[in-house]
């Protein structure tokens, strides 16, 4: 792949220096969703689909960018002096925003830069390709310009590009995932201290399997801002008694006694979804570590019919994947994954029966929803890194 790109990367730029190749991976959450931006833990884990980048530094002050994915947009570029965002650059808006935002905490980027770039994380599927491209380009300015940034600089620096540039009220996950992320190693991370831990995911003869919806899903256009609102709404009302700072400081029985405090219906479900899922990514983790899987697909299981029911981000797609994967012989549990609204589900399943998965799956979703699934096999990698 990286031959490829060095090609089209002398295609669009010209010869010159030897450019230098990236990765940034994209990422699934095992569980725990929909927690991140309430104060609880969450369980994500880089996967070896992702994007990669052939990079190199200019003399002037010009930034060129290209994507193969985005191939008919061509060349998008802009200077160092004008970091607006501009709703016609596109994509670039995420490299824009890294740029921008490290040159406001005085890292010395004093020159331009030309990147290629080329993924294949599927466009919308919330696997995280913004996060992706965030980590990339902030790993890219490390390299290039030997910035004296931390990895968690570049990681909230993404977060921040994705709530004040893009738009997008999101939590810490998906930078912190693909910034940290580790091979055959989930990330538990209590996104309230930032405190996390790398836990070996061993699922011995069961694989993990990305169900995309083909249903794309664009965070800021979604209820992703309305979900959010309602929870600090839910946690507002609960703190006129409660010594709390966020939803995830919560277990279950403290919440189904304080109910009363929140008094609306719709605001419960929202609260209860994030302080129930909080506590199964605790079960879950623990139920990994000790190698118990019928548990942990129990608990996958659980979280889908809460974010259908209680959290209501599901749909026909999500819905369709995840029950359906969860009646074939040899699936422990799948839910969706992600913000919801389309994107993908994943099933841990016996990998003697990920062809029976694929086939009962693929063709209850083709007959109910019109068009196909497509299916992949999730490996974990590394997080973003210089190749």
């Amino acid at each position: 792949m990286m031959k490829d790109l060095q090609e089209i990367f002398t295609a669009r730029f010209g010869e010159g220096s030897k450019p230098t190749d990236f990765f940034s991976p994209g990422r699934i959450n095992l569980i725990g969703e929909h927690t991140d931006y309430n104060g609880g833990h969450v369980f994500p884990a880089a996967i070896t689909l992702g994007t990669y980048g052939v990079a190199r530094r200019r003399d002037d002050q010009k930034i060129r960018l290209y994507s193969e994915n985005f191939a008919d947009l061509g060349v998008i570029e802009f200077s160092l002096d004008d970091l607006n965002y501009k709703k016609e650059d596109n994509w670039a808006n995420y490299a824009k925003g890294m740029v921008k935002y490290l040159l406001s905490d005085d890292f010395a980027i004093d020159s331009g830069f030309e990147v290629a770039l080329w993924g294949n994380i599927p466009n919308g599927a919330g696997l995280s390709s913004s996060a992706s491209l965030e980590l990339l380009i902030g790993v890219i300015l490390q390299e290039l310009f030997v910035l004296p940034t931390t990895r968690l600089q570049l990681i909230l620096t993404g977060k921040r590009v994705e709530n004040e540039f893009i738009g997008v009220n999101s939590g810490i996950m998906d930078q912190f995932a693909i910034g940290m992320g580790k091979a055959n190693h989930g990330i538990f991370l209590d996104t309230n201290t930032l405190d996390y831990e790398m836990v070996p995911v061993e699922l011995g003869e069961y694989v993990v399997c990305i169900m995309n919806t083909n249903k794309r899903r664009e965070l800021a256009d979604s209820k992703y801002n309305q979900r959010r609102a309602e929870c600090e709404e839910a946690l507002k009302r609960l703190k006129k008694e409660l010594p709390i700072d966020s939803l995830g400081a919560l277990d279950e029985e403290t919440f189904e006694k304080n109910t009363g405090l929140i008094g609306d219906e719709v605001l419960i479900k929202r609260a209860r979804h994030a302080v129930y899922e909080n506590q199964r990514t605790i079960q879950a983790k623990n139920a990994l570590t000790s190698g118990d899987l019928e548990t942990f697909g129990k608990l996958l299981n659980e979280s889908h019919a809460s974010l259908k029911n209680d959290y209501e981000v599901t749909g026909l797609e999500l819905d369709t994947l995840a029950e359906t994967a969860q009646k074939v012989p040899g699936v422990l549990g799948a839910r969706m994954t992600g913000a919801g609204f389309g994107g993908c589900a994943i099933a841990l399943v016996h990998h003697d029966h990920y062809q029976d998965l694929t086939d009962a799956v693929g063709k209850k979703y083709l007959d109910t929803v019109g068009y196909a699934a497509d299916f992949y096999e999730a490996k974990i990698g590394d997080g973003t890194k210089k190749l």
